[in-house]
């Protein structure tokens, strides 16, 4: 069992981020996408003072927990997109889970201080992948090389995990309009394992320079992709060039980690979600052995 280093809550001035999903490092900055929520959390690495929220989508969510679950857009993946048109200074990618059909927006936010969010329907870029996979839950999505990949979560009731692969030229020209949305290059299908008799699923992933991946993934006890489930625990893995998993660490304690990103240092950063709107997520950090 590995033990994760306690760094901070995500709070906010007013509150706090609960349902952490995704996470992303640039320099000192962290951003953190919840799927529960209609805006971008900002937290700075050197600063314990709360951090901030970043609007993505216009409205409201109701405050109803079954309510909100059913209007939310379940942002489940966030990924660092390099420099590109109308994008000087990159971007983020924010993908909801295509899990119901309210489920397939994504949003591109540029990194300059004046950018405003743009709206991506993925209804096109999701349609080949609900005929692949019975229950479609992405929860990951990141560049590898000249590929982006989108991880599908596989469950207790459909233990279906997968790498998506695109030609990352292909869907950058869909993401900015000059194209059609693009079919996969491939699909990678990759076995987890389990814990305690349950499935891992994946919740996030991110690149190495070297061609390999890590992923984040966790066993919690449901059969699909909408209602939540009892965690009993987390696991970081790694894909290597060839496609083997590998396992590198099962964390002690029950965290529902939901997003990983590589820290300045190598070590591994964490977020969790305790799927109670009145927990904050936490910041973790994991030393790595790779």
């Amino acid at each position: 069992m590995s033990q994760p280093e306690l760094l901070r809550e995500l709070q906010l001035p007013q509150a706090h981020l609960s349902a952490a999903s995704a996470l992303v490092r640039v320099a000192e900055r962290l951003f953190v996408v919840a799927d529960d929520e209609l805006h971008l959390g900002l937290f700075d690495l050197g600063d314990p003072a709360p951090g901030r929220l970043v609007r993505l989508f216009e409205g409201s969510l109701p405050a109803e927990k079954k309510a909100r679950k059913a209007a939310k857009p379940d942002l489940e993946a966030l990924a660092l997109l390099p420099a590109m048109a109308d994008f000087a200074q990159g971007a983020l990618l924010a993908l909801g889970s295509g899990s119901t059909l309210g489920r397939q927006r994504g949003v591109l936010l540029g990194l300059t201080e004046q950018a405003a969010p743009r709206l991506i329907d993925l209804a096109p870029l999701y349609r080949p992948l609900h005929a692949q996979f019975a229950d479609l839950n992405i929860e990951g999505g990141f560049l590898l090389g000249d590929e982006f990949l989108l991880l599908q979560r596989g469950n207790q009731g459909q233990a279906s995990n997968a790498a998506v692969r695109y030609a990352w030229p292909a869907l950058r020209d869909w993401l900015l309009g000059t194209g059609e949305a693009p079919a996969p290059r491939a699909i990678q299908r990759l076995e987890l394992g389990e814990l305690q008799g349950v499935a891992l699923g994946f919740t996030d992933g991110a690149a190495l320079a070297d061609g390999r991946w890590l992923f984040s993934a966790v066993a919690e006890n449901t059969a699909d992709s909408y209602n939540d489930g009892a965690c009993l625990g987390a696991v970081i893995g790694l894909v290597e060039a060839d496609g083997q998993v590998r396992r590198l660490a099962q964390l002690a304690g029950r965290w529902k980690v939901e997003g990983i990103t590589l820290a300045a240092d190598g070590s591994l950063l964490l977020v969790t979600d305790a799927d109670d709107p009145q927990v904050a997520a936490s910041l973790l950090r994991l030393p790595l052995v790779l």
